[in-house]
């Protein structure tokens, strides 16, 4: 209560790098995306020497970094392995709200730190040898404006510079898949330009309309979204590179009837 007033606001540990404080935010999703930084920091102040030791020892780090060059530094990718890894080892949602869940967590993950953590790395690393032979193929197949764009704007999307840690974890086992179907597409272009035409005219309009849904949001997060996203990139694997497969039935029809539901 402030002058009369009651004012309601979400706190949140924040991370301060050698320290967490508590502030107070207006906005509860803002809050919660705060305080999980903040509680992983916290984490990270309390196992000072267990991560030292993880940070010197990520397996075929410097292998990856070389593939990770065009998007940023060895050093960044490190970053994003150890944060999924915190999160996967102490964080698992319900957060821990007080004084002893929070040691309770500790006593939990630290036994499954190093494990998770190179669980977390191969699946870069798959991710990254993927990436760099999508790049690779884009550049040696000198395919036309349209196609080249389309592929380079792909590939922007699926693999940013924080990737690892930006992509939900389910989500980062199917990138490598992503970057294979881009590979293969491009070895069919050669065949029948015609097909490739056809199929980019059908996912098109799909995708321009989740790109105007997610500058309306304003950065505001959107699950439902997300999931339409993630089915854009199946999509694309059933239509340029089928051979991979889908986890689940996907075509036009059916993103069309996804989003008749995300516009209700």
């Amino acid at each position: 209560r402030k002058a009369g007033q009651t004012l309601v606001g979400f706190p949140a540990l924040i991370d301060c790098g050698a320290h967490v404080e508590i502030e107070v935010f207006d906005e509860p999703a803002v809050a919660a995306a705060k305080h999980r930084a903040g509680l992983r920091r916290l984490v990270a102040l309390q196992i000072r020497d267990p991560l030292k030791f993880l940070e010197k020892n990520i397996a075929d780090l410097n292998k990856m970094a070389v593939l990770y060059m065009p998007l940023g530094t060895a050093e960044e990718l490190r970053t994003q392995i150890i944060d999924v890894a915190l999160d996967r080892a102490f964080l698992v949602d319900p957060l821990p709200a007080d004084h002893f869940a929070f040691e309770a967590r500790l006593v939990e993950g630290r036994g499954r730190l190093n494990l998770i953590a190179q669980e977390v790395a191969r699946a870069a690393g798959a991710v990254l040898t993927e990436y760099a032979a999508a790049a690779r193929k884009l550049k040696d197949a000198r395919a036309p404006k349209d196609v080249g764009d389309d592929i380079t704007a792909q590939l922007a999307r699926l693999l940013p510079k924080r990737f690892v840690a930006l992509t939900p974890w389910s989500q980062l086992q199917h990138l490598p898949r992503y970057l294979k179907a881009i590979v293969m597409r491009l070895d069919k272009y050669r065949a029948d330009p015609a097909r490739d035409t056809t199929l980019l005219a059908q996912i098109r309009p799909l995708e321009q309309r989740y790109t105007r849904r997610l500058a309306d949001q304003r950065g505001v997060a959107d699950a439902r979204l997300d999931d339409y996203r993630w089915l854009l990139e199946e999509l694309r694997v059933s239509l340029f590179a089928q051979e991979l497969r889908t986890p689940q039935p996907v075509s036009v029809k059916r993103l069309d009837k996804a989003w008749e539901v995300l516009s209700r």
